[in-house]
């Protein structure tokens, strides 16, 4: 059975905003070792504290889970949660450098 409720919607995200820079926008974030870094230190912020609201001793947020994959990586976190987390950095990022007003000059 596959996990419509979160699992698809957060794959999607991930592939629309791959999709919108490779094909679309093509800012070239990507390429840049700063956006990585980036998202490296995004992750080390999401993983204490969506561990914190997801461990399974006692969560605050609760999946259900014919909703999502339950594979969870460390301290109990939906591998979801991970690429909403993804797509949603990564999408903000590329607006912001669509929209940067020194882009259009150079």
């Amino acid at each position: 059975m596959i996990p419509w409720g979160y699992t698809v919607p957060a794959v999607a995200a991930v592939a629309a905003v791959v999709l919108a820079e490779l094909f679309l926008l093509r800012t070239g974030l990507f390429r840049r070792p700063a956006y990585w870094i980036t998202i490296v230190i995004v992750t080390a912020f999401q993983i204490p504290v969506d561990g914190w609201l997801t461990k399974l001793s006692d969560p605050i947020v609760r999946y259900a889970p014919q909703h999502i994959t339950n594979w969870r990586v460390p301290w109990d976190i939906p591998v979801e949660d991970f690429l909403f987390g993804f797509a949603l950095v990564t999408a903000v990022l590329l607006v912001w450098e669509r929209a940067d007003p020194r882009r259009e000059r150079a």
